[in-house]
């Protein structure tokens, strides 16, 4: 299939990509866009937030005959929508696809049997594809892995392929330890919402925690053995209430990006995301593509987005629902309610998956996020979510662990109440 679109792509002159506005299509857009400009082959990029018919009107509008459009981290399931598309189409998805795609070619792991909520995310699937416009592209693996770390993928079967394939070759260097960007140790753990632990967004009490451990300075500047003590620490704290999915996604192997401007692989996730956000794609894309111009402003801009997360996340808590089978909250213009549902069945409620549905202007957000264990006794939120959204006259889609979507005011109880039922049945309750 990567072969496939690679020939397809190389048969254009100029292509349109549209990407997905959170890290990994972010990043997924940055491995294409290099990948073409390393081809000499002219490109126009467009970042949203969803792809709906307004995205297909503008593509229409200002898209010559002959252009090929390619979507990274979309498309799969919105065959519907693409349909009216008048040029010629590749998808570079990781979703579930839905219907007959009218593309010319779709790169997506699930028609080779991998999952892909899992296993390969968009930028890793948009890598294959310029590894196999050039092998060269090799250097590009750093930013698949971030998009991979982005989506809160597992490192094996296709991603560890390419971790593998990029340690081998200097492109990305890994260490043991807590899984969080780089900085002033108390700093870091002040504004990072995850991993979430009952000293986050309390300085007092993490000086206290930190003095009890004997430890200050940089993250990246610890000793094995600090980090060692640091990592155990912070392990026993999410053992008293968390997971275990959430202390293996809290402590383990680091990643370093050697190619890219932002080394540590935590901090090139929460940079990207903040700026699609915050409706600064373009810096987004320009770091992807190793310009550090916007590096500084796009670095305090994620600090100050982190800190009002951990904020919402503590007032989520406060708000906090429970229908039969799933955890949720009702609110308006709540920022990243995406991040939040995640910290919430992640580190506080992980017992039931957990949906967030917050109003912004006169569109009502859906988002919900599951855990593997959920997901092993049959929980698909891709298909709760799709199904519940169109009771209401909304729409929506996914991942089995990760899925959002988009409803009319007004029917948000209705709503929670029908995706409480879909839950209930697929974890046979």
């Amino acid at each position: 299939m990567a072969r496939q679109a690679a020939d397809v792509i190389e048969d254009h002159e100029y292509v349109r990509v549209i990407s997905h506005n959170d890290a990994d299509g972010l990043t997924s857009a940055a491995i294409i866009c290099q990948a073409l400009l390393r081809k000499g082959i002219r490109f126009h990029t467009t970042i949203v937030p969803r792809l709906d018919s307004s995205v297909v009107d503008t593509v229409n509008a200002s898209a010559g005959e002959k252009d090929l459009v390619v979507f990274c981290d979309m498309g799969s399931g919105q065959s519907d929508i693409l349909s009216g598309l008048k040029n010629s189409i590749v998808i570079l998805d990781h979703h579930v696809p839905v219907g007959d795609s009218p593309a010319k070619v779709v790169v997506n792991p699930h028609l080779a049997g991998i999952d892909g909520a899992m296993h390969i995310s968009a930028s890793g699937t948009t890598y294959l594809v310029a590894k196999a416009l050039d092998p060269a592209n090799v250097d590009l693996a750093g930013l698949a892995i971030a998009g991979a770390v982005g989506d809160k993928q597992l490192m094996d079967t296709v991603n560890g392929t390419i971790l593998k394939e990029a340690t081998d070759v200097g492109v990305v260097s890994v260490r043991k330890g807590l899984r969080i960007g780089d900085g002033n140790i108390a700093d870091v753990l002040e504004y990072t919402p995850e991993p979430y632990l009952d000293i986050t967004g309390d300085r007092q009490k993490i000086d206290d925690f930190l003095g009890i451990l004997g430890l200050q300075g940089n993250i990246s500047e610890l000793s094995d053995e600090h980090m060692r003590k640091l990592a155990s620490a912070v392990a026993l704290k999410l053992a008293k209430k968390s997971t275990s999915e959430a202390v293996d996604a809290s402590i383990g192997d680091v990643y370093y990006l050697n190619k890219e401007i932002v080394k540590n692989v935590y901090d090139m996730v929460a940079i990207l995301n903040t700026c699609g956000r915050m409706e600064k794609a373009g810096m987004a894309l320009s770091i992807g593509m190793r310009d550090k111009t916007h590096l500084e402003e796009a670095r305090k801009m994620a600090i100050g987005y982190q800190r009002s997360i951990v904020g919402n996340i503590k007032v989520a808590s406060d708000m906090l629902r429970t229908g039969q089978n799933i955890g949720y909250l009702i609110t308006k213009d709540m920022e990243s309610t995406g991040m939040v549902a995640s910290t919430m069945v992640r580190y506080i409620n992980p017992d039931m998956p957990f949906v967030a549905v917050n109003q912004v202007e006169e569109i009502v957000k859906v988002s919900a996020r599951g855990t593997r264990a959920l997901v092993t006794k049959g929980l698909d939120l891709a298909f709760a979510l799709r199904e519940a959204s169109k009771a209401v006259g909304g729409e929506g889609g996914g991942h089995n662990i990760a899925s959002g979507a988009s409803i009319p005011p007004g029917t948000e109880e209705q709503f929670i109440s029908k995706i409480d039922e879909i839950v209930g049945q697929q974890l046979g309750k």
